[in-house]
């Protein structure tokens, strides 16, 4: 009976981990399309690469894709959780955290330099 439970919660596992790496895909694809729909808006009214709006939507929409993929590794380990694993994880998380709080924290002053911005143009 609980090699049956095992086997199915492996099964349920694996498929979780696929659905939040498949959501991180298109985290990155719905990013991209947004961020290049907001590259012909904004350039075709200001004739101007809209860098920092780009950099600001495309930024949101990675540290989204990073959340997701630190939960399917998460899963994942909770399925194989040997040493090897575990420290495979425990690198992957300390460097996706990493990336997430510094790229947060560029969103963050990018967010504020384009509402200085916008001051000083009003």
């Amino acid at each position: 009976m609980l090699e049956f439970l095992q086997s199915h919660l492996f099964s349920l596992v694996e498929l979780l981990k696929f659905i939040l790496e498949a959501i991180s895909a298109l985290c990155i694809l719905f990013g991209l399309v947004t961020s290049l729909r907001l590259v012909f808006k904004l350039f075709n009214r200001r004739r101007v690469f809209p860098f920092l709006d780009v950099r600001l939507q495309f930024g949101s929409w990675l540290a989204l894709a990073l959340e997701f993929q630190l939960g399917a590794d998460i899963l994942g380990t909770t399925i194989t959780p040997s040493f090897t694993a575990l420290g495979q994880l425990a690198a992957i998380a300390i460097i996706r955290t990493f990336l997430n709080y510094f790229l947060n924290k560029e969103l963050e002053a990018e967010s504020e330099l384009q509402k200085h911005q916008a001051q000083l143009q009003d």
